[in-house]
């Protein structure tokens, strides 16, 4: 299992800073973020392997967002370009 995923958190109030960086963590962990509705499908995330170091949504990673969706079964699916 891999350690470095990283995803962007908004803050409270988004228009007074940036969003921050929250991380690493492993995929277990991403998978429990999920779950918690940490993370959802307009997420960005990023891990130095797997996405080689860019920022994508969540939404095109297919198994996050297999479990997503699999948790989240009464959403609309959303299709990413």
């Amino acid at each position: 299992m891999s350690a470095d995923w990283y995803f962007m958190k908004r803050r409270w109030f988004g228009w007074f800073g940036p969003p921050r960086k929250v991380g690493p963590f492993s995929d277990h962990d991403l998978l429990e973020r999920i779950d918690r509705g940490e993370v959802t499908p307009e997420t960005l995330l990023m891990n130095r392997v797997k996405t080689k170091q860019r920022w994508v949504k969540m939404s095109t990673i297919g198994p996050a967002y297999k479990h997503w969706r699999h948790r989240h079964r009464e959403a609309p699916i959303e299709h990413s370009g």
